[in-house]
C-alpha cells in the first residue's frame, strides 16, 4: 500500500498513521467533486483508474448540478448525487437526509472548497482521503483523516491521480473511454454535413479576464477557412455574454462561421467535438471536454498556467504567454510565483497574438493527428 498520512482525531490531539487501513477492492466508494466542468473531466480520468483496478466496486459521485448535465449522460454505471451550489444551506439540509442512512468504505474528497468540506461531513466513511497539507486549501485538512502524497507543480489531473496512488493503484496514462449517446452523435452530424475539416471555436470562459477579443477569434476563423478550407463552428452556452461574443465574431469575420452558441447541450457539444478536427479555446471547461474525445486543442493561455491547467494532451499546442504575463503584471518570472497563481488582469489576454494562434493551427493541420 502506498504510504499516506492518516489523521485519527482524538481531541485535542491528531495522531498520524502511515498507511491506509483497508483491503481493496472496496464495496462502495464516494467521490466528491462538485465543479467545475474542466475539473470534473480530470476527476473522471482518476475515476477510470479506480474502475480499472477495482471493477467490482460501486461508485457514487457527489457533483454540481451543471456538471451533472454532462456526466450523467456519459456514465450510466455511476450513481450521481447532485448539489446545487446556488443554494448551499438548503442543499446541505437536503443531502443530510439523502446521506443519513448511507455508508461508504472510502471518500475521495477532490474538492478544495469550504462548501465541499461542509458537505463531506455528511458522508459517513471511515476514511476520508484529501489533499496533502500544503495543498489542502480552504481548511480541507480539518475535514479529512487521510492525505495523498505531497507533490509540487503538478497538472490538476495528475494531482487527482494521486488519490489512486494513495490507494495502492498505479494508474495507466489518463484515459476517459466516453460512450457518446446516439442523440449527441446525431446532433454532430446535423452540424458537420460534409468531409471538410472543422475548427470549433469556444470563445468564452466563465472568467471573463481569460477571454480573447472577438476580432482576434474572427481573424483565426478567416485564416482557417482561407488557408485550410475549414468549416468554422462557434460553440458555447446560453449566457448573454456568450451570445454577444458569438455575434461579434460573426460580424467581424469575412467568412461566416456556423454559430451554434446556445443551441446544444453539454453531451451534444461532446458529440460535436468527437467529429471535429481541432478546438480553439481559452482556459475553460470545453478545453478539457475536448480531451475526453481526443480532440486537439489550441489553448490560449496568459491568465493561467497551461502546465497546470491546460488541456492535458494538448499542452504543446497551447499559445503560452503565462511567463510574459507574470513579468508584465507581477514583475516576476513565472518560476518565482506560486504554481496556482492566476493573473486575471484587464488586458492580459492581449499578450496572445493572432499569428501565434494561426501558427499552431498550421502546425496541427500539417500533421496526421486525427
Amino acid at each position: 500500500m502506498t504510504p499516506v498520512a492518516v489523521a485519527m482525531r482524538w481531541p485535542p490531539f491528531i495522531i498520524l498513521m502511515t498507511t491506509l487501513s483497508f483491503k481493496p477492492p472496496l464495496q462502495h466508494v464516494c467521490l466528491l467533486r462538485l465543479s467545475a466542468i474542466g475539473d470534473t473531466c480530470h476527476a473522471l480520468a482518476a475515476l477510470r483508474a479506480f474502475q480499472a483496478a477495482w471493477p467490482e466496486t460501486r461508485f457514487t459521485w457527489i457533483i454540481g448540478k451543471l456538471e451533472a448535465k454532462l456526466m450523467t449522460e456519459i456514465l450510466p454505471e455511476i450513481e450521481f448525487i447532485t448539489f446545487d451550489k446556488r443554494a448551499t444551506l438548503r442543499e446541505l439540509r437536503r443531502l443530510r437526509t439523502v446521506l443519513r442512512a448511507r455508508r461508504f468504505d472510502l471518500l475521495l474528497d477532490m474538492q478544495l472548497s469550504f462548501r465541499a468540506s461542509l458537505l463531506s461531513r455528511l458522508v459517513k466513511s471511515p476514511i476520508k482521503l484529501g489533499f496533502d497539507r500544503p495543498r489542502a486549501r480552504e481548511l480541507q485538512w480539518l475535514f479529512t483523516n487521510a492525505q495523498i502524497a505531497p507533490a509540487t507543480n503538478e497538472h490538476v489531473l495528475d494531482s487527482f491521480m494521486g488519490f489512486a496512488r494513495a490507494c495502492g493503484i498505479e494508474p495507466e496514462a489518463p484515459h476517459w473511454d466516453v460512450p457518446l449517446p446516439a442523440s449527441a452523435l446525431d446532433y454532430a452530424q446535423s452540424v458537420i454535413t460534409d468531409r471538410r475539416p472543422t475548427l470549433l471555436i469556444s470563445p468564452c470562459s466563465s472568467h471573463t479576464a481569460r477571454n480573447w477579443s472577438a476580432v482576434r477569434y474572427a481573424a483565426v476563423a478567416d485564416h482557417a477557412a482561407a488557408v485550410h478550407q475549414m468549416r468554422v463552428v462557434l460553440v458555447g452556452g446560453r449566457s448573454s455574454l456568450e451570445a454577444q461574443m458569438g455575434a461579434a465574431i460573426a460580424a467581424a469575420a469575412q467568412t461566416a462561421p456556423v454559430n451554434q452558441i446556445g443551441k446544444d447541450t453539454l453531451p451534444q457539444l461532446l458529440g460535436l467535438m468527437s467529429q471535429s478536427t481541432v478546438l480553439l479555446s481559452p482556459d475553460s471547461g470545453p478545453a478539457h471536454m475536448a480531451g475526453m474525445v481526443g480532440l486537439p486543442v489550441i489553448g490560449l493561455y496568459a491568465a493561467t498556467n497551461p502546465q497546470r491547467a491546460g488541456p492535458y494532451y494538448s499542452r504543446q499546442w497551447c499559445v503560452d504567454k503565462y511567463d510574459e504575463a507574470a513579468r508584465k503584471f507581477l514583475n516576476k518570472p513565472a518560476v518565482q510565483i506560486p504554481w496556482t497563481t492566476k493573473i486575471e488582469r484587464p488586458g492580459v489576454m492581449d499578450l496572445v497574438g493572432v499569428r501565434e494562434a494561426t501558427a499552431k493551427l498550421d502546425a496541427l493541420m500539417a500533421q496526421d493527428f486525427r
